[in-house]
């Protein structure tokens, strides 16, 4: 299905090639007056300078070659040459009918046979998630969502951080507390216990306590060094005693990830895993003579003449053979590539990280891993930060468990609802689900790229521009749908059959200002998801969702639904609202947001 700015860019690009003008600067678009006109076309002024010729003439010239087929209920050329547009109810409504009857609401996807990874969870193992890892997790979630919207085979990867330094902090401080473990003894060649020797609470304190242990101390930091070259190098203790901190470990990210925030990942993989493909990469790049040694260290110069600041090489091997970042995000994407053959793959990850994932994209363009036909973005998200503009932290100025944050806006909206008739159990689960579409909603209808300030006051509020705002709308519109029921004696299930099979159709009688507000913003519906696709920026659909939600409360507010009188018009209103929370429920779908039936 066409979108309506094609729909409208189509009439006007033939009609200037009637005037005798070249097509392209038929391209229709939103009116930036909303108070003039709904749509614009401004061809006319680009083509005054093609055609010598004034653009108030060419605009004239290509309103008379519009078709008069019922489409406009008026079109006028204003000088110096701009082409003001509204739309007929007729083709308004023609188009929504068309929506509400369609599988995606209109929406064509673009992408179907394409492949997507995207990297957005890289939590480390034995550590819990903190409010750090919140931005990556839910921007990933929506980005994924949004490209399988579009058509794409979307893989999520969590990218575990378990073959790094902290595995070898943890490693170093578990033999000095308890040194008689098996997993310690070279010279075991049994079976070794199948339980972990320590809990994830246990780790939990080991981790934070062996990290500020080892800023202070070189002798214990150049062991925990050697305890991560020799995990990589296979030893046979360390390989099972990591592969029991794993086991404990990935079971309670998915706990969180999946439990507390709607984040699902289809792979589970770590660092880990790109281990095999490390040593044959490298071995590659040695022939192609891209792998040099430079102070001892092997790496691959990825400067460029156009560079205006310094670009420091990818380091495949440190001076003492170990394995670093480079090298396991340089092979993670051969595993990629040989596993699924994207044609994106997108890092969702600290903005911070951005001169990093530089290195390592031109490391793999330049050792021909990926080619022209695979695109390498690199999302880098801001920091959410406090009221004092600095990341956020806890009043102690630690770093605030994510689940702690979870809990803390759950219980902020629960403070909200206290005096609701409902039962503890629906209100626990409605908080739930509205303190998640808070947090939720608060990040991502900011820019990914932009630093945002955490307000839990502003976020949970059920006005403005946020998440319980726009599930309110749903509900106030499943309300009306009760209501209608009870009138009629159809189920709401029924209603929403009837007005999605378009059995209930819109009315072409002529309606309010608020109205016309409504079904303009619906039909926009196409635009905006294929611009938030093209972007890459979920924060289009949250925009998309609240100026919907304003139409639909100002159009509330302003006509008798349920009570009006004429039986056709109030189906239409019907049909009108079942189509409005079909699009708020599919546009939280994308933001992974979970509505409740009452609040």
């Amino acid at each position: 299905m066409q979108t309506i700015l094609d729909i409208l860019t189509e009439k006007f690009s033939a009609a200037f090639e009637k005037a005798g003008y070249s097509a392209e600067y038929g391209r229709c678009v939103v009116s930036n007056r909303p108070d003039l006109c709904e749509f614009q076309c401004n061809g006319a002024m680009a083509a005054a300078k093609a055609y010598k010729k004034a653009p108030i003439m060419i605009a004239k010239e290509v309103v008379d070659q519009l078709p008069q087929d019922g489409s406009f209920k008026s079109v006028e050329a204003i000088a110096p040459g701009f082409i003001n547009i509204i739309l007929s109810e007729g083709i308004l409504n023609g188009y929504l009918n068309e929506m509400s009857v369609s599988e995606k609401n209109g929406f064509e996807p673009k992408s179907v046979g394409k492949t997507a990874v995207i990297d957005y969870g890289g939590a480390n193992v034995a550590k819990p998630l903190h409010v750090g890892h919140l931005r990556p997790a839910i921007i990933g979630e929506s980005v994924k969502r949004l490209l399988a919207f579009d058509g794409y085979k979307t893989i999520g990867d969590a990218h575990l951080g378990d073959w790094g330094t902290p595995i070898g902090l943890i490693f170093t401080e578990m033999q000095e507390r308890n040194p008689s473990l098996v997993f310690f003894d070279e010279n075991y060649t049994g079976e070794y216990p199948a339980e972990c020797p320590v809990t994830l609470k246990e780790l939990e304190e080991i981790y934070p306590f062996a990290s500020a242990k080892s800023k202070e101390d070189e002798e214990y930091r150049a062991k925990a060094r050697q305890a991560v070259f020799e995990l990589q190098q296979g030893r046979r203790g360390y390989r099972a005693l990591w592969e029991r901190i794993m086991d404990i470990s990935r079971a309670d990210l998915k706990k969180n990830y999946e439990d507390n925030l709607n984040v699902h990942f289809e792979l589970w993989y770590g660092e880990s895993d790109a281990d095999p493909y490390i040593a044959p990469m490298i071995e590659d790049m040695k022939k192609q003579g891209i792998a040099k040694i430079s102070e001892g260290a092997l790496v691959v110069d990825v400067k460029e003449e156009s560079d205006n600041k310094e670009m420091p090489p990818c380091m495949l091997l440190k001076s003492d053979g170990a394995v670093g970042y480079d090298s396991t995000d340089l092979a993670t994407i051969v595993q990629r590539m040989k596993d699924f053959s994207p044609n994106k793959i997108i890092y969702v990850v600290d903005k911070r990280q951005g001169l990093h994932f530089e290195q390592v994209f031109r490391a793999v363009r330049k050792a021909g891993i990926v080619g022209d036909d695979t695109d390498l973005i690199f999302l880098g998200n801001g920091t959410m930060n406090g009221k004092d503009g600095k990341p956020f932290k806890t009043r102690d100025g630690g770093v605030l468990r994510l689940e702690a944050l979870v809990q803390d806006v759950r219980d902020h909206v629960a403070e909200k609802m206290a005096d609701r008739d409902l039962s503890d159990e629906e209100k626990s689960e409605i908080a739930r689900k509205v303190g998640l579409a808070a947090l939720k909603y608060g990040d991502l209808s900011n820019a990914a790229t932009k630093d945002y300030i955490f307000d839990i006051d502003k976020f949970t509020s059920f006005e403005g521009n946020t998440g319980p705002y726009i599930l309110y709308t749903m509900v106030r519109i499943k309300s009306i749908l009760e209501k209608y029921s009870s009138v009629t004696g159809l189920s709401v299930s029924d209603v929403r059959a009837k007005a999605a099979s378009g059995e209930y159709g819109l009315s072409d009688m002529d309606g309010n200002d608020s109205e016309k507000k409504l079904k303009l913003q619906i039909a926009l519906f196409s635009n905006s998801v294929a611009q938030a696709v093209a972007e890459i920026a979920p924060h289009k659909v949250c925009a998309y969702l609240f100026e919907l939600s304003n139409f639909l409360n100002s159009f509330y507010h302003e006509n008798k639904i349920v009570a009006e009188e004429n039986e056709d018009k109030r189906k239409g209103f019907i049909a009108l609202i079942c189509l409005t929370l079909k699009l708020l429920e599919t546009g939280i779908d994308l933001l992974a947001i979970e509505a409740p039936e009452k609040m």
